[in-house]
C-alpha cells in the first residue's frame, strides 16, 4: 500500500506534557475530510459517542491517549496528582460507550500501568506522564502489527477474483492503519488477487456507504455499493463468494458483536451456503463472559431512524427500538481471523489455545 494511500484515523501529536490527540471526524465523511483537535476528556468522550472516532480498535486507541489528556487535567505537581485525575479520566470514558470491548481493554491498560510504576526519586509526575503516553503509543503500534497479521491470514482464505460482502466498516477508519474485515481485502489486492467488494450501506448511520466505500475507492479497489436488503439476491445471484466482518467483542465461546445486520447478513450466507468469516485481533475477545447473552448491547437516539442525516423520513411520536450492535452465534461463523491465525472451529477451547499460543 502507498504512503498516501494509509488512513492515521487516530494520532498523537507532540510530547506527554503539551501535546494533543488528532482524531479524523468520520461523521463528515465521505464529502469532507476534517480533523479533530482534542485536548480534554470531555472532547474525546464527546467524540467516541457521536462516532466521530469508531470502530473498536480505534475507540480503544483514542481512549489511551485520551486517558493521557486526562492524566495531566489536574496539573503535574506530584505522581499522586497523575494517578487521581488518570483514575478520573478512564471512569470517565469507559461510559462513552458500553459494547465495545477494546474501550476497556486500554483503559485498563493506563490503570495498569500507573499502578504498577514504582514512586521513588527517578520517578516524578513529569516521568509517569511520560511512561503513560508511551503506554498509548504501544496500543497504537499493537494494533497496526495485529491488523497487518489478519490481513495476512486472511488473505490465505480469499480465491482469486472472489466477490466479498461486508458490513459497516472495519477498515483502516477503524483501526490504527490497516483494518480488520477489510485488511483482508487489501492484503489479497496487494497480491495481484482481483478481489471485487460488496459494501451493504448499513443502516441507519450508512457506515458502508459512507466510510468503507470511500476507502475501497480511494485504494483502487473494485466496490459495488448495495442496500442492505439486497445481501440476499446478490448471494443468490452468485455475485458472492465469502463474507468477512469485523466484531466489537467476542464472547469466550465465539459468539460476535458487531453492527446491527450483521446476524441477518450470517443467516444469509449460512442459506447460501457462503462462509461467513469474522475478522478481529485478539484485544476483541472478552473471555470473561461465556457466551453473546452477556454482551451488552448500546441503545441510540431514535433520532438516528427518524431524522437520519437532519431529515425526518417517521411520523413524530413513533415508537423506534434503536440498538447499535446484534450478536451472530458462533455456530454461524466459519472462522475468526486474528493476528495469531484463523480460529477454526469456532469454539472454546479452540479459541483459548490459539490466543494462548506465541
Amino acid at each position: 500500500m502507498a504512503a498516501e494511500d494509509r488512513i492515521t484515523t487516530v494520532r498523537w501529536t507532540g510530547d506527554a506534557a503539551t501535546g494533543c490527540l488528532r482524531l479524523i471526524d468520520q461523521t463528515r465523511l465521505p464529502t469532507e475530510f476534517v480533523e479533530v483537535e482534542c485536548r480534554d476528556v470531555p472532547t474525546v468522550w464527546e467524540a467516541i459517542r457521536s462516532l466521530r472516532v469508531r470502530g473498536a480498535p480505534a475507540i480503544g486507541i483514542a481512549a489511551a491517549y485520551g486517558a493521557v489528556l486526562g492524566a495531566r487535567s489536574g496539573g503535574v505537581a506530584g505522581v499522586d496528582d497523575i494517578r487521581r485525575s488518570l483514575r478520573d479520566a478512564t471512569q470517565s470514558l469507559r461510559t462513552s460507550r458500553p459494547t465495545a470491548i477494546n474501550l476497556f481493554w486500554a483503559l485498563d491498560r493506563m490503570d495498569a500501568l500507573a499502578a504498577s510504576t514504582a514512586t521513588g526519586p527517578e520517578i516524578d509526575a513529569t516521568a509517569l506522564l511520560d511512561r503513560l503516553l508511551a503506554e498509548a503509543r504501544r496500543i497504537d503500534d499493537e494494533d497496526r502489527a495485529m491488523c497487518r497479521a489478519i490481513g495476512r491470514h486472511g488473505a490465505e482464505l480469499v480465491g482469486p477474483g472472489q466477490g466479498i460482502l461486508t458490513h459497516c466498516n472495519a477498515g483502516g477508519l477503524a483501526t490504527a492503519d490497516y483494518g480488520t474485515a477489510l485488511a483482508v481485502v487489501f492484503a489479497a489486492h496487494e497480491q495481484g488477487n482481483p478481489v471485487r467488494v460488496f459494501a451493504d450501506e448499513t443502516r441507519p448511520l450508512l457506515q458502508g456507504a459512507r466510510l468503507t466505500a470511500w476507502e475501497l475507492k480511494r485504494r483502487g479497489i473494485p466496490v459495488t455499493l448495495i442496500c442492505d436488503s439486497m445481501a440476499a439476491q446478490v448471494m443468490r445471484e452468485g455475485k458472492v463468494q465469502m463474507v468477512v466482518v469485523g466484531a466489537d467483542r467476542i464472547a469466550a465461546n465465539g459468539d460476535t458483536a458487531n453492527k446491527i445486520g450483521t446476524y441477518g447478513v450470517a443467516l444469509l450466507a449460512r442459506a447460501h451456503g457462503i462462509p461467513f468469516y469474522v475478522a478481529a485481533p485478539s484485544s476483541t475477545f472478552d473471555l470473561s463472559i461465556p457466551d453473546g447473552s452477556d454482551i451488552p448491547i448500546e441503545l441510540r437516539d431514535p433520532r438516528e431512524v427518524t431524522h437520519g442525516f437532519g431529515r425526518q423520513t417517521a411520523p413524530d411520536g413513533v415508537d423506534v427500538y434503536n440498538p447499535a450492535f446484534d450478536v451472530t452465534p458462533a455456530g454461524l461463523i466459519a472462522g475468526i481471523i486474528t493476528e495469531k491465525g484463523v480460529i477454526r472451529p469456532v469454539d472454546t477451547p479452540t479459541i483459548r489455545a490459539v490466543l494462548d499460543s506465541p
